[in-house]
């Protein structure tokens, strides 16, 4: 195994039992994290940028086929800009729009309650943003 490969399957470990201090999580093939805050589902991989530079990178998918409406766009906007962790997108489809919020973050030197605390904040955040977006669909 290299040092890069090393590195980032020990983040993954620690990332693993921060997560699962608030949810099940599964271990896909490729190594990556997923689990389910409420409604949005997540995933976590772990990448190294530079050496001695290793990140986790989150990444929610916040709402799926939503109406491709210019008023739902503007508020996934509007919201993304307020958001303190993570960058919202929308990803137009064949059956409306989809909007994720993923957050990459330097790792290193994160205990396992620093990471927990960190992934809550992002993925709660997440979950509001899902409630808002849904409660804004409908009207």
């Amino acid at each position: 195994m290299t040092s890069e490969a090393a590195s980032t399957a020990a983040l993954l470990s620690r990332a693993r039992a921060a997560l699962e201090m608030y949810h099940h999580v599964f271990v896909d093939d490729d190594g990556a994290l997923t689990f389910r805050h409420g409604e949005v589902p997540c995933a976590v991989q772990a990448m190294q940028l530079a050496e001695g530079l290793n990140v986790l990178s989150l990444q929610c998918v916040v709402a799926w086929d939503l109406p491709d409406s210019p008023e739902i766009v503007t508020s996934v906007a509007d919201r993304g800009g307020e958001a303190l962790f993570g960058t919202a997108a929308v990803v137009h489809t064949d059956h409306g729009i989809d909007v994720t919020l993923r957050y990459t973050f330097p790792a290193e030197g994160l205990d396992v309650n620093a990471l927990g605390t960190l992934f809550m904040l992002v993925v709660s955040g997440a979950s509001s943003f899902r409630t808002d977006l849904l409660a804004g669909s409908q009207q």
